[in-house]
């Protein structure tokens, strides 16, 4: 059995630069001199904004751990860069050699914890005596070693389109959700159900959606099941929870938990949607929060700017974009 050590067994845990986000000059992640700015949200791997490097202030080391100490308590991201950081953020420095693999094996285990803690409990004081395994279990290692390896091969494959395309958003036009789209509440189907199905059947192949922010809205997978049938929503669709706050694109047939909002357009595939879904998250999270929930009315009413061709939204060029990226080909 895999041996429990604290978090200050295995890194040195330090307070990050503390900056105000407010204070520093934003600019694109292109630009010369952009360093990531790291705060204690839990999207995103942590990354607010993009500054202008400061040259009297040190930044935080790459190949660490950021972890929230308030905030989204415990949300922790591998940094593979320098970076600056916010308040009540912590670095955690590896005091041995750990590779890419390690990192965020910690770092998962780290957020594991999130479950303990709260907007009123941090873990300020607590983070470093946390228990996590002493190493990552070999064959897990292995196993994440080749998928890493897989992923950088697919990553560094020419996109499906090899053109620079750009956004040009000032030319962009404004629609409302509810008139461009299908809006609709999923039929929901109560976890406690779900459970008895997963129980009873092995083959598990149709995703069941909740109001999570986490791994695509996806919290489960179950088997096809008479039960179910009436409820299952078709692919090829956007989803928001009213309080996950976070638009997914959904490539698999579903079922869904309690307030899934679900958004259809005959002319959307993986690539619409993908850049039709960041959009709306960034208009999702500047709107929405835990007293004011992204409801089915709410998401309806909503604008967002869009590329446009003749008055209409410019479908062709969303998808285009997309595949001009330099992971599309591993979509």
């Amino acid at each position: 059995m895999n041996k429990l050590v604290q978090v200050s067994d295995l890194f040195n845990v330090i307070y990050g630069v503390n900056l105000e986000l407010v204070n520093l000059t934003q600019c694109k992640n292109t630009d010369k001199n952009a360093v990531p700015f790291v705060s204690r949200t839990e999207n995103n791997n942590g990354v607010s904004a993009y500054v202008e490097i400061e040259l009297d202030v040190e930044l935080n080391p790459a190949h660490t751990l950021s972890v929230a100490g308030g905030g989204s308590v415990l949300s922790t991201f591998y940094q593979a860069f320098p970076y600056y950081s916010g308040r009540d953020l912590y670095v955690l420095i590896p005091k041995g050699k750990m590779s890419v693999i390690e990192m965020l094996f910690y770092a998962k285990c780290i957020s594991a914890n999130k479950y303990k803690y709260n907007y009123g409990r941090q873990a300020n004081k607590t983070l470093k005596n946390i228990l996590i395994p002493s190493q990552i279990p070999e064959e897990l290692k292995n196993k994440l070693t080749a998928y890493y390896k897989e992923l950088e091969k697919s990553i560094s494959q020419k996109p499906l389109v090899d053109k620079k395309i750009k956004l040009e958003i000032d030319k962009w036009e404004s629609f409302i959700i509810g008139k461009l789209f299908k809006v609709t509440l999923g039929s929901h189907i109560h976890s406690l159900e779900i459970e008895e199905i997963v129980a009873e059947k092995s083959n598990k192949n149709i995703s069941y959606v909740t109001r999570t922010a986490t791994n695509n809205g996806v919290e489960l997978f179950v088997e096809n099941n008479v039960s179910i049938e009436e409820k299952i929503n078709l692919a090829n669709c956007i989803t928001v929870g009213a309080e996950g706050f976070k638009a997914f694109f959904q490539p698999l047939n579903f079922i869904n938990g309690n307030k899934i909002s679900i958004i259809r357009h005959y002319k959307l595939n993986k690539y619409v949607a993908l850049f039709i879904s960041t959009l709306l998250n960034l208009e999702i999270e500047k709107k929405f929060n835990y007293g004011r929930g992204a409801t089915k009315e709410r998401i309806s009413q909503l604008k967002i700017k869009l590329p446009v061709k003749n008055g209409n939204p410019d479908f062709e060029y969303m998808e285009n974009y997309i595949k001009s990226l330099s992971y599309s080909s591993s979509l």
